[in-house]
């Protein structure tokens, strides 16, 4: 079967890479890239570090306003699909290529298959939590890494061409984390020793379109008494334009999948707003906090590995303090580390 698959931020060059390596033993895969996330740090270098076959298509849409994105994405899709005539078209989570995608496909009668389907926040207004939803509801195919995900699909009334595949992060985490302990020398070139430093990411527009909540994620950092490590994504570095860092935190530039793995694995702690970095942190074992109210991961928050603390400096300080995870985190929540394998015998099947 010929498959179009499109791509175009950094959490879907993650997930493709492993999808796309099983898909392409025996079909033929275009791997479409949007341009979302241009920058080499955000792009080339995650091509290069996981072995992603180069793009058959770069569209360079770059930045823009969600609704100028989002438009010139689904012109320039729909142009490539005219093209290129697949049997179906793959899209991963929940970014604006992934809307375009599948919105592309579905106007043009094309079977639209959903790697990660059915996450919900439920947060209505959430960028991310649109475009999930409306990918979901044009589906065909629908490859939900959770048993509770298959849940959220059937109080939508969806429950046609859904599967229970696991999650394709965990592939990738399990397979290359020895080889990321073997190589990276994150450590080292950081100046930080195991276990004594906090790493934090902040990228989503709830907090860096929030002029006020942005300054109150920047000073519960600067009320802790640890390092914190801060890759700083580029719309995050031009949101703290003028905002001065406490002395504690370390801005750095943002890093690759096997490096972000070692540093999340050695840290004390893990505070994002990212679901992707909170699902390595449950992987590989490192307590998180979510910097949002609510998460589309509620499994790390019920397994005891993560909490929600919002924007609160005193929840935040508090469980820095003295809130140590109790047990092992189980993995088996998102699957066996064969997710990629069953979506590309689903597909097949489908076919």
């Amino acid at each position: 079967m010929r498959v179009v698959t499109v791509v175009g931020a950094r959490p879907q060059f993650v997930k493709a890479s492993v999808v796309s390596r099983a898909l392409r033993v025996r079909h033929e895969e275009v791997l479409v890239h949007t341009g979302q996330h241009y920058d080499a740090t955000m792009s080339d270098l995650f091509f290069r570090e996981l072995d992603l076959p180069q793009p058959d298509r770069h569209l360079g849409v770059g930045s823009g306003s969600h609704g100028e994105q989002t438009g010139r994405m689904l012109a320039a899709v729909e142009r490539t699909l005219l093209e290129t005539k697949p049997d179906l078209v793959l899209v991963y989570g929940d970014t604006n290529s992934t809307l375009a995608g599948a919105l592309a496909a579905a106007k043009l009668g094309v079977s639209v298959a959903h790697v990660e389907a059915g996450c919900r926040s439920h947060e209505p207004t959430m960028a991310e939590e649109i475009n999930r939803v409306v990918t979901d509801h044009v589906a065909a195919l629908l490859f939900c890494p959770t048993p509770s995900a298959v849940e959220n699909l059937a109080r939508e009334g969806i429950t046609r061409g859904v599967s229970h595949t696991g999650d394709v992060m965990l592939d990738l985490c399990r397979e290359r984390l020895p080889e990321a302990e073997r190589r990276s020398s994150v450590l080292t070139t950081l100046g930080v020793d195991a276990g004594r430093y906090l790493v934090a990411t902040i990228h989503r527009a709830g907090n860096t379109d929030d002029r006020a909540r942005l300054t109150a994620l920047v000073a519960a950092f600067g009320r802790l008494d640890t390092r914190v490590i801060f890759p700083v994504h580029p719309r995050t570095r031009a949101a703290l334009a003028g905002m001065p860092l406490p002395a504690n935190v370390c801005p750095i530039e943002p890093l690759g999948y096997l490096d972000m793995l070692v540093l999340v694995r050695r840290a004390r702690m893990v505070l994002t707003d990212s679901g992707g970095v909170q699902k390595e942190a449950f992987f590989v074992g490192t307590p998180c906090l979510t910097l949002r109210d609510r998460t589309e991961w509620p499994e790390t928050v019920e397994a005891g590995w993560n909490r929600i603390v919002d924007v609160d400096g005193d929840a935040i300080a508090a469980a820095v303090a003295t809130w140590t995870p109790s047990g092992a985190p189980s993995s088996d929540i998102f699957g066996d580390g064969r997710a990629a394998e069953k979506i590309v015998t689903l597909l097949a099947e489908a076919w």
